[in-house]
């Protein structure tokens, strides 16, 4: 057998190229425009951690603020509670936000459990402040879709 002959399956795969036919180098799919989805989910979700930071320091330092119909809130608590609980989920929202654009998936997954406990957080501080805990509620959406749906696109990247 000649030396040609002899070559490993890499090699024979190479030396079956030609200059018609695409060679890859790798078998990791590319990613799709759909990236930009995701790094919009980590986006969000950073932003949804500095609201919460804002709304827990809010809280914490200025009790009166808030204003709460005659039947209060969901959830019969301090708001130095609800501060300290909207400074936690806001940090982790931050830290998760920076994995996602990493393309971890332990950031995806805490994500999803990050956005989906701020949504019910928010659902619980509805009638303190109904405009803004609907609009983070509706980030918190946007981005357990992203993550959801297309979150496997940066670890591609």
């Amino acid at each position: 057998m000649s030396d040609t002959q002899q070559s490993t399956p890499g090699a024979q795969r190479a030396a079956s190229f030609t200059a018609d036919e695409p060679y890859e180098v790798s078998s990791r799919s590319r990613p799709t425009g759909w990236i930009g989805v995701v790094l919009f989910g980590g986006i969000m979700l950073e932003m949804v951690g500095g609201f919460q930071l804002i709304q827990g320091l809010v809280a914490l330092f200025k009790d009166d603020y808030y204003l709460v119909s005659p039947n209060g809130l969901v959830l019969e608590v301090d708001y130095t509670v609800w501060g300290w609980t909207h400074l936690l989920i806001g940090l982790v929202a931050i830290a998760t936000g920076i994995g996602v654009m990493a393309g971890q998936m332990w950031a995806r997954v805490v994500g999803i459990v990050i956005a989906v406990v701020s949504a019910m957080v928010n659902i619980a501080f509805l009638s303190a402040y109904p405009i803004w805990s609907t609009i983070i509620i509706a980030t918190d959406v946007l981005v357990i879709y992203a993550l959801a749906v297309h979150g496997r696109e940066t670890a591609q990247a």
